[in-house]
């Protein structure tokens, strides 16, 4: 009798087991997540399209074509941020869509002329580099000449 309660007991066990494993809602919250991607607007959409549109209208040839900028403008920035594998990877694609590799190259230097991005500055990686993309030949703009700092002391 002993062994028939005990079989009874487990197959009682085994069956809310198989009950509260068995409902995935049980562990969830009614709470969505949070998504981690920002979510892109209308606006967003419309710039991406003009920026476009201002680079076929003003280089003309392959570099103006909507997958060069895209990827070119990738690269150039992966080259900044010293991503190089990743940047290899798209400039294959680059490549093979046939764009001039040319143009990647006048693009970060014209990158590299204007220095290091000011952290408190509006301007950002993505300004800069569709700057560049658009007219590479950019003049670098000279710095605001700093102000000497009279001293206070003097060797008399």
């Amino acid at each position: 009798m002993r062994f028939g309660c005990m079989r009874k007991i487990g197959g009682a066990m085994g069956a809310l087991i198989l009950i509260f494993v068995g409902n995935p809602t049980f562990g969830q919250t009614s709470e969505p997540k949070a998504t981690l991607r920002p979510q892109t607007t209308e606006a967003d959409g419309q710039k991406k399209i003009d920026e476009f549109a201002e680079a076929a209208r003003v280089l003309g040839g392959p570099a103006a074509n909507p997958e060069c900028v895209w990827l070119g403008r990738n690269v150039v920035s992966l080259l900044w941020r010293d991503d190089l594998d990743t940047a290899f990877r798209h400039l294959d694609l680059y490549d093979r869509f046939g764009c001039p590799s040319g143009h990647i190259q006048a693009t970060f230097r014209c990158l590299v002329r204007q220095g290091k991005l000011d952290p408190k500055a509006p301007e950002t990686l993505a300004g800069r580099v569709h700057a560049c993309w658009i007219n590479p030949s950019v003049e670098v703009s000279a710095p605001p000449p700093s102000a000497a700092a009279p001293s206070g002391t003097t060797n008399r």
